[in-house]
């Protein structure tokens, strides 16, 4: 007997669908049947560390910071792209070096750009 040649992808959506729907539905039971009791004022409350809040939690802060932290993990994470051609850098092809550099010189340039406008200065 020879199953019709698109039953296996029928089947495989069919599961792929099922499946979230009924863990879904587990949750939903579980959610239901152990679910706390209603809140109060003191479950509502914030809990710091074990100090009561006091005072509103609006700050002003600078922006920049986060543009430091960016501009950081832009090129941390450069460092961890080069490190696979820094341990293979002999046996690289010509095309992988033309990649690299390309590579290298389009984080200068955002570098470069940084610099220019000022968002590296800490003031």
């Amino acid at each position: 007997m020879n199953a019709h040649p698109h039953a296996f992808i029928a089947l495989f959506l069919l599961l792929a669908l099922l499946f979230p729907v009924v863990l879904l539905g587990v949750a939903r039971v579980w959610f239901r049947s152990f679910q706390p009791p209603k809140p109060g004022t003191t479950k509502l409350d914030p809990y710091e560390c074990g100090v009561a809040p006091n005072g509103d939690a609006w700050i002003q802060f600078k922006a920049h910071y986060y543009l430091y932290a960016i501009l950081f993990l832009i090129f941390d994470v450069e460092l961890l792209f080069l490190l696979p051609f820094a341990v293979a850098f002999t046996g690289l092809p010509t095309g992988a070096l033309v990649g690299l550099l390309a590579f290298v010189l389009l984080l200068a340039e955002g570098l470069v750009w940084a610099w220019h406008r000022g968002h590296l200065e800490w003031t």
